[in-house]
């Protein structure tokens, strides 16, 4: 394996897992996956806070 392997030999390696282990590893992406998504969504909510003005009191 190379030391930046490519998605398709990830893939190919994921296969290789017993059904078991590939359930538990979907599981653990799709937790992750959500989770990074969420907080890219809750960043959107916090914009109206990044206002220039407002740094004249980190002076």
């Amino acid at each position: 394996m190379t030391p930046n392997p490519t998605v398709e030999e990830i893939k190919q390696i994921i296969f290789q897992l017993p059904i078991k282990e590939q359930i538990i590893l979907k599981e653990e992406l799709e937790e992750k996956l959500e989770t990074l998504q969420m907080m890219q969504l809750a960043e959107t909510g916090f914009t109206e806070w990044n206002d220039d003005e407002e740094d004249i009191y980190n002076e």
